[in-house]
């Protein structure tokens, strides 16, 4: 007998050998004909896996996380297994689950088409409908290598080939398709359901690696349930109508230029009045603060970064080069070297602590030409960077500042909803640092986040080479996640640059440095702001406020006398006196997003008053002058700073 603890406390007796099915039917009939798989003291298993010692179970369902996760990965499965039935000479590659769906590589001579589409979903559904028992098989590695050479599958046998000579080799089969998996899946194909839709197509190189063929690549979105796909289809839908790229050419904010300066943004007037304000707002709260601003250079000796260890981590994604007397400088990727020299002119004592330190710092990163997206990945970005000098016991408080500061910058621009993951250490092979430092610094962001009641999630595994960080994610208007801020805990980089404070034992000390971004980037979070509301941005940051349109020319002049008073004001104003319809007018400056078109004509003229539309409504207002300009001015101010 094994004895089963369950997630509510409870517990079971069973026979050894049980599995999940077994026990999700002890349960309830209805939970064992929801489940998908489970987890045996932590660890996802299929369904079927037997349990030979006690264990803490849980039953995996369409409504967890893992389980919608389980049913994308075996939806490649399927994919892949309609394509093989449609076209027998595709070789199968990998098809990983992804966010919101999933992906599989072919080998095909013929390129897929968007038409090809309708036969794979509906070879797909006839997969799901005939329910294959999904069945997991481990294979000795030799076996396995011959048996996807035997059938073809070089690719297959390719992976096997390179993985360790310890790998458990496991296949899963369903039906006559058999595929390389660690898994889990889903019992059979029919626990996958018709929720799913395929996407598009585009190429992908063999194993990322550009020297290598050039694969297809279909991505496809699968849910739990018709109503959540078609939930995701129309969030999908209004996210293109959302898209910055297209709403800053409508807007006329800035372009990129692919051919000269790829992931490089080249900012137009009013684009760049908006990344000014996003600047002049954040260096207000940080003044407010305590911070201190300061600016380091761009190219600077690659000893700093094999010093940092940023090199060897990321050498390949650093713009280098070398001077004439072989000297190797390298365009800065980050801005952590440079603060760190700074802190180390002078001799700092622990009354100069904490020291908190901030950049608007330019950097770049090689990214792949695949990857890059708008605004929301590109390779020069501005980053509102600072770091934090502290001792050991003031670590925490600054963590805590930071968290709600951060929070507090979020609300101001209408990010109330904000996700608060801790990334701990990843493999040893990938960090630097001991265990001990790394044990008190997660220990302290934890601290942070529990003794002031921030609920958070762990991301195991995904702090940065030097220490654990805070990662803050934002939902936006319609419900799509984004990554910004990050508080990232280091105790590694002060000890490389030998960096010190004088305590009041009068011996010098090693100072932990925190490195904290509000934004991330203001490039990407500028991209963030655009979706958000849809190109309407509040009026302190619209770089267009007041447009002032004469119905017809004779009133052209009370249009400019209009604008003159607005600018005196220091609202952002100008006329439109062109020789068009007042609705042309209109229309044009809704499509370039300006949130306020005041328009006159001669009642306007006479009582010395302005028709007010508001970007979005219909409605129309007639105002005062006065009270016209007054509540513009009001509202048009950037959210109080002394907080």
């Amino acid at each position: 007998m094994v004895a089963i603890k369950l997630p509510d406390g409870s517990s079971m007796n069973m026979e050894s050998g049980v599995n999940g099915f077994d026990i999700a039917n002890k349960i309830s009939p209805n939970l064992a004909k929801a489940a998908l798989a489970i987890t045996v003291n932590g660890k996802t298993q299929d369904l079927s896996t037997p349990i030979t010692t006690d264990a803490t179970v849980t039953i995996i369902t369409g409504k967890d996380k893992e389980g919608l996760h389980i049913i994308r990965h075996s939806c490649s499965h399927v994919m892949a297994e309609a394509v093989k039935e449609l076209w027998k000479d595709v070789q199968v590659t990998i098809g990983p689950a992804i966010e919101n769906g999933f992906y599989y590589d072919f080998a095909r001579k013929e390129p897929f088409t968007t038409e090809d589409f309708a036969k794979i979903e509906e070879k797909m559904h006839e997969i799901v409908k005939r329910d294959e028992k999904v069945e997991r098989i481990v294979m000795p590695r030799n076996e396995a290598i011959k048996f996807f050479k035997d059938m073809g599958e070089h690719y297959k046998a390719e992976i096997i080939e390179d993985l360790p000579e310890d790998e458990v080799i496991s296949l899963y089969r369903q039906g006559d398709f058999t595929d390389l998996c660690r898994g889990p899946h889903v019992p059979s194909t029919g626990k996958i359901g018709d929720a799913f839709k395929l996407m598009k197509v585009a190429g992908a190189y063999w194993r990322g690696d550009a020297s290598k063929e050039m694969l297809q690549r279909i991505y496809a979105t699968a849910w739990a349930d018709k109503k959540d796909l078609k939930a995701y289809l129309e969030m999908l839908e209004e996210a293109e109508k959302r898209d910055h790229r297209k709403l800053g050419k409508e807007m006329d904010l800035f372009h990129f230029e692919p051919e000269y300066a790829p992931g490089a943004v080249f900012w137009h007037d009013k684009g760049y009045k908006i990344y000014r304000k996003l600047i002049e707002y954040m260096r207000k709260r940080q003044e407010n603060n305590g911070y201190i601003e300061i600016a380091t250079p761009r190219i600077m000796d690659r000893c700093l970064w094999e010093t940092s260890g940023h090199w060897d981590k990321y050498g390949a994604h650093n713009y280098s080069g070398k001077t004439e007397d072989n000297k190797q400088f390298c365009v800065k990727p980050m801005n952590c070297p440079g603060g760190l020299l700074v802190y180390k002119q002078g001799i700092k004592s622990y009354r100069d602590l904490p020291l908190r330190v901030a950049e608007f710092g330019m950097v770049n990163r090689y990214e792949a030409s695949g990857s890059l997206m708008g605004l929301m990945r590109v390779r020069e970005f501005t980053q509102d960077d600072a770091h934090i000098f502290c001792t050991l016991e003031q670590m925490e408080e600054e963590c805590v500042k930071t968290i709600k500061l951060i929070l507090d910058i979020y609300k101001d621009f209408g990010f109330n909803d904000v996700k608060i993951y801790l990334s701990t250490r990843p493999e040893s092979v990938y960090r630097i640092g001991s265990d001990e430092v790394w044990d008190i610094s997660e220990k302290a962001l934890a601290n942070a986040l529990e003794h002031n009641g921030y609920e958070y999630e762990i991301n195991p595994g995904e702090g940065a080479f030097y220490g654990p960080k805070l990662e803050f994610i934002l939902k936006d208007a319609i419900g799509r996640e984004w990554q910004c801020g990050t508080v990232q805990m280091d105790m590694t980089l002060p000890h490389r640059f030998d960096i010190s404070y004088i305590g009041e034992d009068g011996e010098k000390h090693q100072p932990v440095m925190l490195h904290r971004a509000l934004f991330g980037s203001i490039e990407r979070f500028l991209g963030i702001l655009i979706e958000n509301h849809a190109g309407k941005l509040p009026l302190w940051l619209s770089p267009e406020q007041v447009v002032v349109a004469p119905i017809v020319s004779d009133f052209d002049d009370y249009a400019e006398e209009v604008v003159r008073k607005l600018k005196a004001a220091g609202i952002y104003a100008k006329t439109d006196l062109r020789n068009e319809k007042i609705n042309y007018k209109i229309r044009e400056h809704s499509v370039a997003k300006i949130p306020v078109i005041a328009v006159v004509g001669a009642k306007e003229k006479e009582n010395g008053t302005v028709t007010v539309r508001r970007i979005g409504s219909d409605k129309q207002e007639v105002m005062k002058l006065d009270d016209f300009i007054s509540a513009l001015t009001e509202e048009a101010k950037m959210p109080s700073q002394d907080r």
